[in-house]
């Protein structure tokens, strides 16, 4: 539960809360609500303050100014739509929809209607152990289709106030979508997600956009490559406007699936992203741009939801602006000076350092979560059993007994948080067969042991009696 101390301002209306930080700036008809980093009266760390006159190129950090609140959509409360999603057997879809639910984001949807082909084969993949957790299970209602591949009718459409849509790569959704949108009354905030951007037709796309246009309704368009199991923000990304030349996207261009379902969220929710339609492309190049901004951003302590309406209200050209600047005010190095640190640069930091890295850190990163919620599970089998009257260890000492049974629901859980396949009855039997042949192996070499001390005692003893009795 967040506190929140509310501070006397002379300004009519406004109302400031200095409590734990929050990524949004929400304004409202009657009041603002600022939620404000506690940084207290000395301001942000030093890493923020100015420092005198760096080079913007070579330290991103003097650019960067500290993360700042953003401004959310005022209408994002209400029932929520999804459409499109939940209609493979190789994975939930569940990610989506624990996104909108997120306590920590500007949404406040007070339901989530997940609108499918097979209502009982979705209740399937959604209610889950960790919908149970997050209370998605509290929000989540869900709406049959007509017929499969159908979109909601008007009457279904009816109180739903956004509608978060995925069309795979197929523009006459778009436009059906804008088509529905514009007679359902209800209807004021459409956020859509296209895949395999590189397949469609520019004049299509832009038509399509431009259907979205509808008076007092606001839309957000996603457009990406062919979709990986690449892990959410293993990689930074470069914009362009969806339905133009420039927009256009290679025939390889690829793109990481939970990324893009954050995406299409997050642009919801943002003001930055009204009547915006983006096309958003992986970046591995280190030296472009968008690489180095993205990266300083996160390096930066900047939240999704700060990074990525800073890289859609300000982005590469702000960023490329200042360097210019910075070249005019102060005098730069010779061609063959950057040209030689390129070269260096280049050397230094080869592709597969960098692959090998990204996967280590992802790695350590999922086991500390791992290892956090099996501490959490072992305390509270600890509570459970203490409660009974029949402990006799300490916390730490029964953590430790039960440690490896901790760390495979650890597992379990962090699996399902994120929507991968789980089976729980399955695993967890096929874990305590596991445990039963790790503890009779362990008991045969004990005996094993037992048995090998016992022969040498023998043996020492005969040879004693031995000597003895040559003495």
């Amino acid at each position: 539960m967040k506190l929140l101390v509310p501070l006397t301002i002379l300004t009519t209306g406004v109302t400031a809360f200095i409590g734990s930080p929050s990524a949004f700036l929400t304004t409202k008809s009657s009041n603002t609500e600022l939620h404000i980093s506690s940084w207290g009266r000395d301001g942000p760390p030093s890493r923020w303050k100015k420092e005198e006159d760096p080079n913007p190129e070579e330290k991103i950090q003097s650019y960067l100014k500290a993360p700042e609140s953003v401004a959310a959509r005022d209408n994002l409360d209400g029932t929520v739509l999804v459409s499109g999603w939940v209609k493979s057997k190789e994975r939930t879809d569940q990610t989506v929809f624990d996104f909108l639910n997120n306590e920590d984001s500007a949404f406040q949807f007070d339901k989530i209607v997940a609108f499918v082909d097979d209502a009982k084969f979705a209740k399937k993949r959604l209610i889950s152990r960790s919908a149970r957790y997050t209370g998605l299970m509290n929000k989540l209602d869900f709406i049959e289709a007509t017929a499969p591949g159908d979109l909601p009718t008007t009457a279904q459409l009816e109180g739903v106030k956004s509608w978060v849509a995925y069309a795979g790569n197929d523009l006459s959704v778009v436009k059906n979508i804008a088509a529905l949108a514009k007679i359902a009354p209800s209807v004021e905030n459409i956020s859509v997600l296209i895949t395999d951007a590189q397949m469609c037709d520019t004049a299509q796309a832009l038509q399509a956009v431009q259907d979205l246009e509808i008076d007092g309704k606001a839309f957000t368009v996603i457009a990406v490559g062919a979709i990986t199991e690449t892990p959410e923000g293993n990689l930074p990304y470069q914009i362009k406007d969806f339905g133009t030349e420039d927009g256009v996207l290679p025939a390889n261009a690829t793109f990481s699936r939970d990324e893009s379902l954050r995406l299409v969220t997050e642009c919801l929710g943002l003001q930055s992203g009204v009547n915006k339609a983006m096309v958003f492309s992986e970046v591995s190049n280190v030296n472009m741009t968008e690489y180095k901004l993205v990266k300083g951003l996160r390096e930066d302590g900047y939240t999704r939801p700060q990074e990525i309406d800073h890289m859609i209200s300000k982005g590469a050209a702000a960023y490329e602006k200042a360097i210019e600047d910075y070249k005019v005010r102060v005098p730069q190095r010779t061609p063959e000076d950057d040209w030689l640190a390129a070269k260096q640069k280049e050397l230094d930091e080869s592709a597969a350092e960098r692959k090998e890295k990204i996967k280590k850190e992802y790695e350590e990163k999922k086991q500390a979560e791992i290892e956090d919620i099996a501490r959490e599970w072992a305390k509270r089998e600890y509570f459970r059993k203490s409660m009974a009257g029949d402990m006799p260890y300490s916390e730490e000492e029964y953590i430790k007994s039960v440690w490896e049974r901790a760390l495979f629901e650890g597992d379990l859980k962090y699996r399902m948080l994120r929507g991968q396949d789980t089976d729980e009855r399955k695993e967890l039997a096929d874990f305590k067969k596991t445990q039963e042949k790790k503890k009779a192996a362990m008991l045969q070499r004990a005996k094993a042991s037992l048995e090998e001390l016992l022969d040498e005692d023998e043996l020492v003893g005969s040879k004693k009696g031995n000597d003895e009795d040559d003495e």
